[in-house]
């Protein structure tokens, strides 16, 4: 399952012309892309798809998206895993 998952934004910093920065998704804080939305600030709640800020949000509805996430058990956790960590590996691939 792939999810926008809401995040506030701690840090920024520019990498190589890039903007990044570091999200905070309940206490989980992860390096993300913010070239997508480049006004956001430290502060602004940013909704991540694959490491991706797409799209500014608001606190009130980030957090209402975060409750209904941490409703559903595991999602959350699993969405914010490193991508092999909780997933089965491919027939044709040994895991490592």
């Amino acid at each position: 399952m792939c999810l926008g998952i809401p995040g506030r934004i701690t840090r920024t910093t520019d990498v190589a012309g890039m903007l990044m920065g570091t999200a905070d998704f309940g206490g989980v804080s992860r390096e993300v892309c913010l070239a997508y939305v480049p006004q956001a600030r430290v502060g602004d709640y940013v909704i991540v798809h694959v490491g991706f800020a797409i799209s500014l949000v608001d606190e009130a509805e980030a957090q209402r998206t975060l409750e209904v996430l941490r409703a559903m058990g595991d999602a959350l956790q699993q969405e914010l895993s490193p991508e092999d960590a909780n997933r089965p590996a491919p027939p044709n691939r040994t895991p490592a």
